[in-house]
């Protein structure tokens, strides 16, 4: 079995996130359209000290937006069923995923990650803009994702919110 870093991490992430459950979705949020002009100002520059959270503390900090702090970083939507935006957030825990390309395996887990949608694609895979990455250090950089290769652990998506008076 030979093992990658994130540069080559094509999660099988997104059938829960797939076309059909995009079609039909409302316009990004002004709310998440600026988390994610934030995060692409800083491609290629470490935000913090490069953690992954970092990143997401950057942008809802700059935003306005009403978190805890630590790890709500807004509202959480069902994936499965709910529209994925740019601009969510995603929180990973003890995520396992495997995937074969020809006669390799390949195997990435995230034990605790923070990323950013960046984009999400016609097909239902989504871009996600993060750092502290196997293929960007600590740096910002994005990746492609997809969720059908997860074999274990648990995603939590989060709808990011604005303050309220």
């Amino acid at each position: 079995m030979r093992y990658l870093d994130m540069r080559y991490l094509i999660l099988f992430f997104l059938l829960p996130f797939g076309a059909s459950a995009q079609e039909g979705c409302d316009e990004t949020p002004a709310l998440n359209e600026r988390i994610v002009e934030l995060a692409s100002a800083e491609l290629n520059k470490k935000v913090g000290t490069g953690e992954c959270w970092d990143l997401a503390q950057m942008v809802l900090d700059e935003t306005g937006a009403d978190w805890d702090g630590y790890e709500e970083y807004g509202t959480i939507i069902n994936h499965k069923t709910d529209c994925v935006y740019p601009g969510d957030i995603i929180q990973f825990k003890n995520v396992k995923i495997t995937w074969e390309d020809g006669k390799y395996t390949f195997e990435e887990e995230m034990k605790h990650h923070t990323a950013i949608v960046h984009e999400v694609l016609p097909d239902g895979n989504i871009i996600l803009i993060h750092q502290n990455t196997g293929q960007h250090g600590r740096k910002v950089g994005t990746t492609l994702f997809r969720i059908e290769d997860m074999k274990k652990g648990k995603i939590m998506v989060y709808r990011p919110q604005g303050k309220t008076k």
